[in-house]
């Protein structure tokens, strides 16, 4: 059962970013369905509830620890009356350095969820986080196989 119910569809991406500022990965877990699926924004896909937990445990640990996640922007479309669409802008900031990257810069994303309403409040069947490229259109493979943001508008 969640620590704290979510009442309100839109409460979903403020209650995951609240969780992952509190480094608390069994309260990100709470959010969903025991049998959740999860695309985070390198097309990482986990299958379930644990494998959620397990992921996040470690990127909070590895990659994230000193970082803030805010949520923005937040829509609803409710589906039905108990299911909806939710989307927000996240903003993450404070990721933790890498090989020659010892400042990582603010990321946006958009994080989409699927929830539906349960006893316990509301939660996600379903999650996708995809990253903000300011100004790009889409990602291609370059002569050398490295994937990176294009935009077609440029040539």
């Amino acid at each position: 059962m969640p620590k704290r119910a979510v009442e309100r569809p839109e409460d979903v991406p403020t209650a995951f970013a609240e969780a992952w500022n509190q480094r608390d990965p069994d309260a990100i877990a709470e959010l969903f369905d025991s049998d959740a699926e999860f695309v985070n924004v390198t097309g990482l896909w986990w299958h379930d509830r644990e494998a959620i937990r397990k992921a996040h445990a470690y990127g909070l640990a590895r990659i994230f620890g000193e970082s803030t996640l805010s949520a923005h922007a937040i829509r609803v479309k409710y589906l039905a009356p108990a299911i909806a669409v939710v989307h927000a802008r996240m903003r993450l900031t404070g990721q933790s350095p890498i090989g020659s990257v010892s400042r990582p810069g603010a990321r946006a994303t958009v994080f989409s969820v699927v929830v539906h309403e349960t006893a316990e409040g509301w939660r996600c069947a379903s999650a996708q986080n995809t990253d903000v490229v300011p100004g790009m259109e889409t990602n291609v493979i370059d002569e050398a196989g490295q994937l990176r943001a294009a935009d077609y508008r440029a040539r």
